[in-house]
C-alpha cells in the first residue's frame, strides 16, 4: 500500500517531480561517464605509455570529487524542496488519521524511488555519453583502443553506491523533518506571510560590507605572484560573504526606490511585480547566493575547460622541426609520402664507434634551427633562431646540444664537420638525417607519430629523439588538455543543470500561492499579455541577478588561472555564448512551466 501511494504521489506531481528528475539524471550520468573513463582498464592501459603517472585518472578522479561535492549540495536542496512540496499532502494525511510513523515511511519510499530511477536511467544514458566522449577524446589522443568497455560494472556499482547513500541520507533527514513538524504546520506553511524588515540603516550598512567584501575577493584574484591555494580559500568566503549581503541589501533597496518613483512603477502592472520581486529577493538571499557560486562555478569550468584548448598551440611551438628521418625502409617512406612538406633539411655523414661526420658544406645553404622562449607580459612567445654552424661539433655549446638530439646517436657521440675530402676518407656505416617542416602538423601528426614508432623500432637510438619530439610532447599535452576540455565542459554541464534546476524549482515551488493573486488580478481587468509580461519580467529579474554576479565572478576568478593557461581569456566569447545560451532556455522553460500554473484558465 506505501508503495502504491508513493508512486502515485509521483505520478500525480510528474511535472514539479520532472525538473528535479532532470538534474539528478544529468548529475548520475556524469557521474558514470568520468568514472568510466578513469578506471577502464583498456583506456588506462593505452595512455599509461603517454601521460605520466595515468594523468587522465587524476584528471577525471578531481572531476568525479568536485561533482560528488556540488551533487550533495544540489541534493541537500532538492530533498528540502521535495518535503516542502508534499508538506500539505503529508498534513492532510496525518489530519486524516494516518500514523505520522506510515508518512515517515511513505516519505522515505517516495524519495527512494526519485533517487533510484534518477541513478538508474542516467547510468543508462551514461553508456551512450561514455561511448561519444570515450571516441573523441580516443580519436584527439590518436590512441587505437580495440576493447574499450563502455559498460562497465565497477563503475555501474559505486554509480549507485553513492547514490543510494546519498538517497538513503536524505530520506532519513526527511522522514525526521516530517515526523518533527506539527500537523497545523504542514497545513499551511506556504501561507505564512514573509517577514520583512525596515532597517534602512542595517541594510545600508550591509551593502557596503558586500561590496567591500566583493572588492576584497576580486582584489586578491587578479593580484599577482600570490599562491592560488591561499587565494582561493579568501576569495571563497569574501565573495559568498559579499554575495549575500549585496542580495540581501543593495538590490532589495535599488527596488525599493524604483517602487517611490511613481512615474516608473505607475506603469502596467510595475508596481506589482517590483512588490513581487522585493520579497522574492527577501526570501531568496541564500539561494540566490548558492546559485551566483554555482553560476561561477559552471561558467568558469566551461571556460576554462574550453581554454585548455590553446594549450595545444603552444606544445606546437617548443620545437622548430616537426619530425626526424633517418630511416630509408618502405614503411618509412610509405608513410612520409602521406605528409605534407613545407621544408626538408637532409645531412649525410659516416658514423664510427666514437664520432659522427658531417659534411660541413651541406650546412652552408641549410643552417639548423630552432626555437628558444621569451616572456612577454603574461605569457611566453617562442621565436625562432638559427644556430651557428661553427658551433655545431664544439661540445658543452647550446648549437652542439641542440644538433645532437636531433641525430641518432648524437648525443653518445661526438660530432664532427669535416670537409668532403676528409669525409670521403673516414671508414664507417653511411647514413642520413632528414630534418622536416610539414604543412599542416594538426592534419598530419597521427601520421608523424606512426613514423616515429616505426623508426624507434628500426634503430634503437631513435628512442631519445622520438622522447623529445614535438609530437610526443604534442601527444602528451593533447591528452592532458582533451582531458581537461571535456572535464570542464561536462562539469559544467552538471553544474548549470543543478543551479537551472535548483532556481526553476525554488520558484515552481512558490507558484501554488501565487496563483490566486495572478487569478486577482485578471479578474479585476488585467489582460492575459500583460501578465504573461509580468511573469517573464519576475523570473528574468530573478535569473539575471545570479547570472551577473556569476560572470563577474567569472571573469576576475580566470586571473588564477595565468600560471597553468597560456591565454585564460582567449575565445572566452565560446564557453559564454554557450552557456548563456543554455540559461536562457532553463529560464524561457520556467517561465512556461511557471505561466502554465499562475495563468490555468480554468
Amino acid at each position: 500500500m506505501i508503495w502504491k501511494l508513493s508512486l502515485t504521489g509521483i505520478k500525480s506531481r510528474f511535472k514539479d517531480y520532472l525538473v528535479l528528475f532532470s538534474g539528478l539524471v544529468v548529475a548520475s550520468m556524469i557521474f558514470y561517464m568520468f568514472l568510466t573513463l578513469a578506471i577502464n582498464p583498456a583506456f588506462l592501459k593505452n595512455n599509461a605509455g603517454i601521460l605520466e603517472d595515468n594523468l587522465l585518472t587524476y584528471i577525471f578522479g578531481f572531476g568525479i570529487v568536485l561533482l560528488l561535492i556540488i551533487t550533495v549540495v544540489y541534493l541537500v536542496y532538492a530533498n528540502m524542496f521535495l518535503l516542502s512540496m508534499r508538506k500539505h499532502d503529508y498534513g492532510m494525511f496525518l489530519t486524516l488519521g494516518a500514523k505520522s510513523s506510515r508518512i515517515g515511511l511513505l516519505i522515505f519510499c517516495e524519495t527512494i524511488i526519485t533517487g533510484m530511477l534518477a541513478a538508474a536511467l542516467g547510468i543508462i544514458l551514461g553508456f551512450g555519453l561514455t561511448a561519444i566522449v570515450g571516441h573523441l577524446l580516443i580519436g584527439k589522443m590518436g590512441l587505437v583502443i580495440t576493447h574499450f568497455q563502455v559498460v562497465l560494472p565497477s563503475a555501474i556499482l559505486w554509480t549507485l553506491v553513492f547514490f543510494v547513500i546519498v538517497f538513503l541520507l536524505g530520506a532519513l533527514r526527511n522522514v525526521f523533518k516530517l515526523t518533527h513538524t506539527k500537523v497545523i504546520d504542514l497545513l499551511h506553511e506556504d501561507q505564512e506571510p514573509v517577514k520583512f524588515s525596515h532597517r534602512p540603516v542595517l541594510h545600508l550598512i550591509e551593502a557596503v560590507l558586500g561590496l567591500l567584501l566583493l572588492a576584497i575577493g576580486y582584489w586578491i584574484m587578479q593580484k599577482h605572484g600570490v599562491d592560488p591555494f591561499n587565494v582561493i580559500p579568501i576569495a571563497l568566503v569574501t565573495i559568498v560573504a559579499g554575495s549575500y549581503f549585496v542580495l540581501n541589501s543593495l538590490f532589495t533597496a535599488i527596488i525599493s526606490s524604483l517602487i517611490k518613483r511613481h512615474s516608473f512603477s505607475y506603469h502596467g502592472l510595475r508596481m506589482f511585480t517590483l512588490g513581487q520581486l522585493k520579497f522574492r529577493l527577501h526570501d531568496y538571499t541564500k539561494i540566490l547566493t548558492v546559485i551566483s557560486l554555482l553560476f561561477a562555478l559552471a561558467l568558469g569550468a566551461i571556460t576554462v575547460g574550453l581554454n585548455f584548448n590553446s594549450e595545444k598551440e603552444m606544445a606546437k611551438s617548443i620545437a622548430y622541426y616537426d619530425v626526424t628521418v633517418s630511416s630509408k625502409s618502405s614503411a618509412v617512406q610509405k608513410e612520409l609520402a602521406k605528409v605534407s612538406i613545407k621544408s626538408e633539411q637532409t645531412y649525410h655523414y659516416t658514423e664510427t664507434k666514437h664520432d659522427l661526420y658531417f659534411n660541413q658544406a651541406e650546412f652552408e645553404n641549410k643552417q639548423i634551427k630552432t626555437v628558444e622562449p621569451k616572456e612577454q607580459s603574461d605569457n611566453i612567445a617562442w621565436t625562432e633562431k638559427t644556430l651557428p654552424t661553427s658551433q655545431l661539433d664544439r661540445p658543452g655549446t647550446e648549437a652542439n646540444n641542440k644538433f645532437g638530439n636531433l641525430v641518432p646517436n648524437g648525443v653518445e657521440k661526438k660530432i664532427r664537420l669535416v670537409s668532403q675530402a676528409t669525409l670521403a676518407k673516414v671508414k664507417g656505416q653511411q647514413k642520413f638525417v632528414s630534418l622536416i617542416k610539414v604543412k599542416d602538423f594538426d592534419k598530419d601528426f597521427p601520421i608523424l607519430l606512426k613514423i616515429e614508432q616505426l623508426e624507434k623500432k628500426e634503430t634503437p637510438a631513435y628512442s631519445m629523439i622520438s622522447n623529445n619530439s614535438k609530437s610526443h610532447y604534442y601527444q602528451g599535452i593533447l591528452g592532458m588538455v582533451s582531458g581537461f576540455e571535456f572535464m570542464g565542459f561536462f562539469l559544467g554541464l552538471a553544474f548549470l543543470t543543478m543551479l537551472a534546476s535548483t532556481l526553476m524549482f525554488k520558484v515552481l515551488s512558490s507558484a501554488a500561492s501565487d496563483k490566486l493573486r495572478y487569478q486577482m488580478l485578471f479578474k479585476i481587468g488585467a489582460r492575459r499579455r500583460i501578465l504573461k509580461r509580468s511573469v517573464a519580467e519576475e523570473i528574468g529579474t530573478l535569473f539575471l541577478i545570479p547570472g551577473v554576479l556569476g560572470v563577474i565572478d567569472v571573469l576576475f576568478g580566470l586571473q588564477l588561472f595565468r600560471t597553468i593557461l597560456y591565454h585564460p581569456y582567449a575565445g572566452i566569447w565560446l564557453p559564454f555564448t554557450i552557456f548563456i545560451v543554455l540559461y536562457f532556455f532553463y529560464y524561457v522553460l520556467t517561465v512556461h512551466l511557471y505561466e502554465k500554473i499562475v495563468l490555468a484558465k480554468n
